[in-house]
């Protein structure tokens, strides 16, 4: 009997360590579906002047809103230690998840995420979150280089309509670009765009110039203008200011803007917009702080969800086959019939200070292309990009690596790098 007594007592006792665990388990649960809180810190590099920064206060701020949760903002912060000064701040007033929206913000985040361990950091269009390896940092982009693809088709067929109407001949099909640097991000973009519109018309070209600024409205002015007086008969641009576009109303040049409609300050010539929409980004990260889940190292937003967008096109400027063109293209990428750096759609010089990274076949179509995915000083070519006969852009980090000089593209000034 002792025994059938003391066997009890343990049954018993078993019974209430589980009974202690049902129950705060369950607690537990209710709390994770609440959520722990969260504060999100946005850094911006200028303020909602900046076409490109208004696109991330304007996400923040719908993000926010969508997810209860509070926004504090740090915008006109530079490229240097102000962003590890400015992260340093959001820290301190309680934020646990940060977000900053420029290229040269990468190292001083790196530098605060590696002080404040407790706190998740997001870098956007960085290059160092897969090989830093930080469980605290973390780089995001998206596939915009389908965007500009689309607004590229739209380009094209303004071309064509003008073509058709006379107003040039196929030989002077002439595009001009406005980028801000040389860098991998803006190759990708305005090659993109040039691809985008040589599918639907073979004989364009493209003069591209450069600022050597994100965010210069005078220097994008000047660069638009001399786009145009060097025969650009539709100019479009990777900067951030109403530079490019006021100077393409001012000419009556047709216009395609990036990151938002200008519509309503340009209404005589713009034809559409390609944007990213880093609100589903920003909720992703929101509900993983809550859930306590760990967040992509690189994170890559698509047309599919939400994160590349299209603006509605200009009710003036855009030519009568642009929306059904544009739909067949954006079938064809989600289908995949469409691969936007199809080799067959392009060739490529090899020089000895040109596309070294590259191997052709005999008809100057890519074979093979070395890319410099791991972003080390030295720029080394460390990744093999080209293979099922497309260059893989944005699939080995989230940050584009497409750096390839194409036939077709002239580039009028390099020293922006």
């Amino acid at each position: 009997m002792k025994m059938t007594k003391r066997v009890l007592a343990v049954i018993l006792a078993a019974l209430l360590v589980v009974a202690t665990f049902v129950g705060c388990s369950a607690k537990d649960n209710g709390t994770k579906d609440e959520g722990a809180k969260v504060k999100l810190g946005l850094i911006t590099l200028h303020d909602e002047n900046s076409t490109y920064d208004k696109n991330f206060i304007v996400a923040a701020q719908e993000a926010a809103e969508k997810m209860g949760v509070e926004l504090v903002q740090k915008n006109n912060i530079e490229e240097g230690q102000a962003c590890y000064e400015a992260a340093a701040e959001l820290v301190d007033e309680g934020c646990n998840l940060i977000l900053a929206d420029s290229f040269g913000h990468e190292g001083y985040m790196i530098q605060a995420a590696k002080e404040f361990t407790d706190v998740q950091f997001l870098h956007a269009t960085g290059t160092q979150a897969h090989t830093e390896k930080l469980a605290n940092f973390h780089n995001a982009f998206s596939a915009i280089y389908e965007g500009r693809f689309l607004a590229g088709v739209a380009a094209g067929e303004k071309l064509n309509e003008m073509i058709e109407a006379g107003k040039i001949t196929a030989d002077k099909a002439k595009m001009g670009y406005v980028g801000a640097y040389t860098y991998a991000e803006v190759i990708s973009g305005y090659t993109s765009f040039y691809l985008g519109a040589k599918s639907v018309c073979p004989t364009v070209t493209m003069d591209v110039t450069f600022t050597g600024s994100w965010y210069d409205e005078t220097a994008e002015k000047e660069a638009a203008q001399k786009l145009i007086n060097n025969g650009a008969v539709l100019v479009s641009q990777h900067a951030d200011s109403m530079g490019a576009p006021t100077a393409c109303e001012n000419a009556k040049v047709p216009n395609v803007s990036y990151n938002g409609s200008t519509e309503s300050a340009c209404p005589e010539t713009f034809i559409v917009s390609s944007r990213i929409n880093w609100a589903p980004y920003l909720e992703y990260c929101i509900q993983a702080v809550k859930d306590g889940k760990a967040i992509e190292a690189d994170w890559v937003g698509t047309v599919a969800d939400g994160s590349v967008q299209l603006t509605d096109f200009g009710k003036k400027a855009p030519a009568a086959k642009t929306v059904e063109s544009v739909e067949a293209a954006k079938k064809g990428l989600a289908d995949g019939t469409i691969h936007v750096f199809d080799v067959k759609a392009f060739t490529v010089t090899v020089t000895a200070d040109k596309n070294v990274n590259a191997k052709v076949d005999a008809d100057g179509h890519l074979t093979s292309y070395m890319a410099d995915v791991d972003s080390d000083a030295a720029y080394t070519a460390d990744t093999e990009v080209v293979k099922d006969g497309y260059f893989h852009e944005s699939e080995f980090r989230s940050a584009p690596y497409f750096d390839v000089q194409i036939d077709g593209i002239n580039l009028l000034d390099v020293n922006f790098g």
